[in-house]
């Protein structure tokens, strides 16, 4: 078992994030389009501009939550907050939001968003509805 090595590379970690928020403000947009889509496991938001090219994106899953805390209102605020920073550093600021799936956090991922200080115009829920849905199974014979 011998002695592990740790190598270090040049040029620290603090000038990755310092890279990747310059390579965000050069996008400059004053409207976009937020989609939250929310599940049971899970809640993914996207950032987007009016054509639906995508700008930023960050999910529960993204920012270290694990399991069923992926899940919870809690760390879907989170997730609104974060991509909150990163609009207000691109300049945006109307979004409309629509909004796709039946999990917790379909709202406070808005009002993380909102607590950013950008302005909403319109939500829309666009959450799939069956008319009718698949066959129910048969009944169990025990």
């Amino acid at each position: 078992m011998g002695k592990k090595r740790i190598v270090k590379k040049p040029g620290g970690s603090a000038e990755g994030v310092q890279k990747t928020a310059s390579a965000l403000s050069k996008k400059k947009v004053d409207v976009a389009v937020l989609y939250v889509q929310s599940t049971y496991n899970n809640t993914k938001v996207l950032l987007t501009d009016t054509k639906g090219g995508a700008l930023c994106w960050s999910s529960s899953g993204s920012l270290g939550f694990k399991g069923a805390k992926k899940g919870t209102p809690f760390a879907a605020a989170k997730v609104g907050e974060v991509l909150g920073d990163k609009a207000k550093l691109m300049g945006v600021k109307e979004i409309s939001v629509v909004v796709n799936g039946v999990g917790s956090g379909r709202e406070s991922s808005i009002r993380g968003f909102i607590s950013r200080g950008i302005n909403i115009t319109s939500i829309k829920d666009m959450t799939p509805v069956p008319h009718n849905g698949p066959r129910p199974p048969r009944p169990r014979r025990v």
